[in-house]
C-alpha cells in the first residue's frame, strides 16, 4: 500500500498581502506523525492578542491582530465617512489598507463634529446605504422575511462578519413574544466602544443607526443593547427596538475617565442631547 506523502508547501503572496499577514500573528508549527516527521504548515491567527485570549478587563484596550480582510473592511468604511468628516484628523489621502482600527474611530469622531444626534445618525445611514449594490434592500427583504428563521440566519452570520468591528461575539438564545429562538448576539467586549470610550459616538454612530437599518431599510426588526458596566452588547434579531426616549440609553452618562470629551457635571452623555 502506497502511503500519501504530505510535502511543506511554500505558499508565495503578493508583498502587500504578505506585509500584512505578518499582522496577523503567523506561527510556522512542525508537526510530528507517524506518517511524516516533518510536515509543516502555518497558521494565520487575525483576532484578539491578548495572552489570555480574552477581551481586556474595563478601561484598558484589547489588542488585536488585524489581517487583510479586516483592513480592507476597515478601509471601505472609513473612506465612505471620511467624505462627511471634519478635517484635522486625516493624515493625508490614507489608501485602503493604510486605514487601521484607530484611524477608523477617528474618521468616526470627527463625523459627529458640529452634526446634532440625528444627522450623525444619518450619515452613517447614507454610508451603509454607500455599501450595498442598487436594489439589495428590497432583495434582503423577499430574501429573509422577518421571520424566526431570518432572524436565526443573520445573527449566525454576524459573528464572522462583523468581528473586525466590534470584536469576539457567540449567538445567544434569547426570548421573543415568548417564543425562545437562537437569535441573539453576544458581544463580549465591543471594540467600537472601547476604542472610542464615548457613549454617545457608540449610540449615535452604531446602535441607533445600525438598529434603523435592519428594522426600516431591510425589514428585520432589530434591537441593541449596550451594557455599559462592561462594555458588552447584545443584539437581537427579530425584536422591534423601543423609541430612543424610552431606551434606557438615552439617559446614559459620559465615561468620565475614559472618554475624551466626557462632561462630568451632566447627568448624561451631551450627544445623546442634541
Amino acid at each position: 500500500m502506497e502511503v500519501l506523502n504530505l510535502q511543506a508547501v511554500q505558499l508565495r503572496y503578493p508583498s502587500a498581502l504578505s506585509n500584512n499577514l505578518n499582522h496577523c500573528g503567523i506561527r510556522k508549527i512542525k508537526y510530528n506523525n507517524t506518517i511524516n516527521s516533518n510536515v509543516r504548515y502555518t497558521v494565520i491567527r487575525c483576532g484578539i492578542d491578548e495572552p489570555s485570549g480574552k477581551p481586556a478587563p474595563f478601561g484598558e484596550k484589547t489588542k488585536y491582530n488585524d489581517g487583510i480582510f479586516e483592513k480592507i473592511f476597515m478601509g471601505l468604511f472609513a473612506r465612505k465617512m471620511e467624505k462627511f468628516a471634519a478635517k484635522g484628523g486625516s493624515r493625508g489621502e490614507l489608501g485602503l489598507l493604510d486605514y487601521n482600527y484607530d484611524s477608523f474611530v477617528d474618521v468616526s469622531k470627527r463625523v459627529m463634529q458640529g452634526r446634532s444626534r440625528l444627522q450623525q445618525q444619518e450619515v452613517v445611514r447614507e454610508v451603509l446605504i454607500s455599501m450595498l449594490p442598487p436594489g439589495a434592500p428590497e432583495q434582503f427583504r423577499k430574501l429573509f422575511p422577518p421571520t424566526k428563521w431570518a432572524a436565526e440566519f443573520n445573527a449566525a452570520l454576524t459573528v464572522p462578519f462583523f468581528h473586525w468591528l466590534v470584536g469576539p461575539s457567540e449567538v445567544i438564545e434569547v426570548e421573543i413574544n415568548g417564543e425562545k429562538q437562537r437569535s441573539g448576539v453576544l458581544i463580549k467586549k465591543c471594540r467600537y466602544l472601547e476604542n472610542s470610550g464615548c457613549v454617545g459616538q457608540c449610540v449615535n454612530m452604531c446602535k441607533i443607526p445600525t438598529q434603523d437599518f435592519f428594522t426600516n431599510e431591510f425589514g428585520l426588526p432589530l434591537t441593541m443593547i449596550p451594557n455599559f458596566e462592561d462594555m458588552s452588547c447584545e443584539m437581537v434579531y427579530g425584536q422591534v427596538p423601543p423609541p430612543f426616549e424610552e431606551d434606557p440609553v438615552s439617559k446614559q452618562p459620559c465615561y468620565a475617565n475614559i472618554c475624551p470629551i466626557a462632561n462630568p457635571n451632566s447627568s448624561m452623555c451631551p450627544k445623546l442631547q442634541s
